[in-house]
């Protein structure tokens, strides 16, 4: 199957594109656009892959869905549109980059691009959503892609970084090789569960001082 992902995903991914799921889940993907509003926009599906080539990856930041209201949703976990409306998760992981870093963020935008563009593969699970319906395109095989994903990530490449927020992002990527890489799990971002461990977990520095340790640039998350 033609897929647009960036070239170096193309080449470690390329099997996938060819199993039966992976076609059902297109054929599923496509008519759905063709029967309403889905986000993100088809150009920003694999917008993760597109702006961190795989041998460019240093950090991971998983995601379960993406966002469903108008005009949120950009391809990158947890991140929105330019001069769209922070999302409180988002908020709060702003906040905690704050207390971490002991820095004010220079960025008011909550396009998250600028990481990505560092090495920040901002993964979702499921990389579609239908409109106002949260988890509508969950259990149609994009879980088994972005598993592929990860597993070439852990199996493939050496000393980089997965943040795991929330039960089902640490579920998702219990097969992690922990031997060579950092695995750094916290609780949800989110309003309900942040004050729960996810404040105070300071995965930002933690991060940085592994990528340093290991003669690496940090992530400049400010």
């Amino acid at each position: 199957m033609q897929v647009k992902i960036e070239s170096s995903w193309k080449a470690q991914l390329n099997g996938e594109f060819e199993k039966e799921y992976f076609k059902e889940l297109t054929a599923f993907v496509k008519d759905e656009y063709k029967k309403g509003s889905v986000y993100p926009a088809p150009k920003n599906i694999f917008k993760a892959f597109d702006l961190c080539p795989f041998d460019r990856v240093r950090v991971v930041i998983l995601g379960q869905d993406p966002y469903h209201g108008v005009g949120q949703a950009n391809g990158l976990c947890f991140a929105v549109g330019d001069h769209v409306t922070i999302p409180p998760s988002l908020q709060n992981i702003c906040k905690e980059i704050e207390s971490d870093l002991g820095q004010k963020l220079l960025h008011n935008s909550g396009d998250l691009s600028r990481w990505a563009e560092q090495g920040v593969l901002l993964l979702n699970a499921t990389l579609t959503v239908r409109a106002h319906e949260a988890a509508s395109h969950q259990g149609k095989g994009w879980e088994a892609f972005t598993d592929a994903v990860i597993t070439a990530l852990s199996e493939k490449r050496d000393n980089l970084v997965f943040m795991l927020w929330g039960n089902y992002a640490k579920a998702k990527g219990a097969h992690i090789d922990r031997t060579k890489h950092l695995v750094l799990e916290a609780a949800h971002p989110s309003p309900f569960s942040a004050a729960s461990g996810f404040f105070g977990c300071k995965h930002f520095s933690q991060a940085n001082t592994y990528l340093q340790q290991h003669g690496q640039t940090p992530i400049d998350w400010l």
